[in-house]
């Protein structure tokens, strides 16, 4: 008899870890190979870590945390099975993935770049409000 062996599929979270890590990466502008040395560890390993094949352990984490400039928190934020949604074990939404697609592309970077450098509040309600409208159009 022969028994088939399936690859064990990464975790949810240690997925989401995993996205949560290259999305604030990415937004820094940051490589996977400056990463990487900031941890002593290679590229590739960075890279097992954003696609969750690989766990992030605790202080690995909290190393992360330190050189990309957010708390560990950050990592977690709308996890699957986050107690915060009141589904326990659910998906993340795909309005959440929608998101971090968005901001992991070059168009979602360079907006959010240019975005965060405007400092008057009311010109960035402006923007928002213009896309809105462009988006109003478009539906």
């Amino acid at each position: 008899m022969t028994t088939i062996v399936n690859k064990k599929q990464p975790n949810p979270i240690d997925i989401h870890v995993g996205s949560r890590i290259r999305l604030r990466r990415t937004m820094l502008g940051m490589s996977q190979e400056k990463l990487g040395e900031s941890l002593g560890i290679t590229f590739q390993q960075i890279q097992k870590y954003e696609k969750g094949t690989n766990r992030v352990g605790a202080s690995r984490l909290q190393n992360i945390s330190s050189i990309l400039n957010v708390p560990v928190a950050f990592f977690f934020e709308d996890a699957p099975g986050d107690p915060s949604t009141g589904l326990p074990g659910a998906s993340e939404s795909s309005s959440s993935n929608h998101v971090v697609d968005f901001l992991s592309s070059s168009d979602g970077l360079q907006l959010n770049r240019a975005f965060v450098k405007i400092e008057n509040p009311k010109v960035r309600r402006k923007i928002v409000d213009l896309v809105k409208a462009l988006a109003a159009e478009v539906e």
